[in-house]
């Protein structure tokens, strides 16, 4: 399998740059998985095509300001780091730009001192381990200063930081957001809910691997990154019953999806667990518990894609794809959406 199956052409123009004013405004793509039958509606019209006794499952990491702009301390320099995984003892491991810059000992000021790290070590990929020191509550001082760590494909500048967040976003740890639920409001999650539709949250920590280009040829080599996820008894349950008694389970995205199929045993009952995943889903995996997918339309050659297609066809996804280019579809992060039912 190689990577070039997975690629299409996309104009620049249709990468969206801004979020809509109303995230249920967005168009939807319904693709009837099987036949490759395409419909065209708006986002909020997929309550036509949910029913009472499905359920829903959100992801409901939150995405940290996690882009932080200071300077050394000792030249005034700029530099620009990117925080990507918590460690013990108010360490980060980051990501630094420029690195040439980022050598053991330096100390970088943010915010007039608010906050200074240190680097104490270089690690792989050329990541560095930052030792944070400041007075105060770390959470706070990072909304102060923080800006959200918008994909490399997205220039324009973010006028409000909460709609790069989900409108259930709960927990903290993510380096991006979980797009495919952003084109959600609270009074259309009511709305699903009053028709009898279940909804279910699961915890995913988005990476930044998600953003990394495949760069082997052949699929089967590509390493997938790791990334924390959490699934609680009551979440679990709500699934494994909606199951039980016949219904479907859709997930929203395809962390969500990462998830669920992560925690899944051959006998198609979802595990109330936490713990990191490497799972990497392409065409010819077996999916043991998801009946629906909400996503947004990913990039070319992506890992996302091959999920995508892995849950239909190749063949109907690519036509897809090419459908809502011409159609002038909005594509990636603050883009639009499609339904695989």
């Amino acid at each position: 399998m190689n990577v070039k199956d997975f690629d299409f052409y996309l104009p620049e123009e249709q990468i969206a740059q801004d979020p809509l004013e109303n995230r249920s405004d967005s168009r939807l793509m319904v693709l009837d998985r099987k036949s490759g039958e395409i419909e065209h509606k708006i986002f909020r019209d997929i309550t036509g095509y949910l029913k009472k006794g499905d359920c829903l499952v959100i992801n409901n990491t939150k995405v940290l300001p996690a882009r932080l702009i200071g300077v050394k301390e000792e030249t005034g320099a700029k530099i620009e780091i990117l925080l990507l995984k918590r460690r013990e003892n108010n360490i980060w491991e980051t990501l630094v730009k420029p690195g040439r810059k980022a050598k053991k000992g330096v100390k970088i000021s943010f915010g007039n001192g608010l906050l200074i790290g240190e680097i104490i070590d270089e690690i792989e990929e050329g990541n560095r381990l930052i030792q944070f020191s400041y007075e105060g509550i770390f959470e706070e001082i990072l909304d102060q200063l923080g800006q959200m760590p918008l994909p490399p494909y997205i220039t324009h500048q973010l006028k409000d930081k909460n709609r790069y967040q989900t409108v259930y976003a709960k927990e903290e740890g993510s380096a991006a957001a979980p797009t495919a639920g952003l084109h959600f409001t609270k009074e259309l999650l009511q709305q699903i809910e009053d028709m009898g539709v279940t909804i279910a949250h699961v915890t995913l920590h988005v990476g930044l691997g998600t953003f990394r280009p495949v760069k082997v040829e052949n699929v089967l080599e590509h390493h997938m990154h790791s990334e924390y996820y959490c699934i609680e008894e009551s979440e679990a349950k709500k699934i494994n019953d909606t199951k039980k008694n016949g219904g479907r389970v859709i997930a929203v995205g395809t962390t969500s999806t990462r998830t669920l199929e992560s925690a899944t045993d051959e006998n198609g009952i979802l595990q109330a667990k936490s713990g990191n995943t490497e799972i990497f889903i392409y065409p010819g995996y077996k999916f043991k518990m998801i009946d629906g997918l909400i996503t947004n339309f990913h990039l070319p050659q992506s890992t996302l894609l091959m999920l995508v297609s892995a849950f239909s066809t190749r063949e109907h996804i690519l036509h897809a794809y090419d459908v809502a280019v011409k159609e002038g579809y909005r594509f990636f992060s603050f883009g639009d959406a499609m339904f695989l039912i």
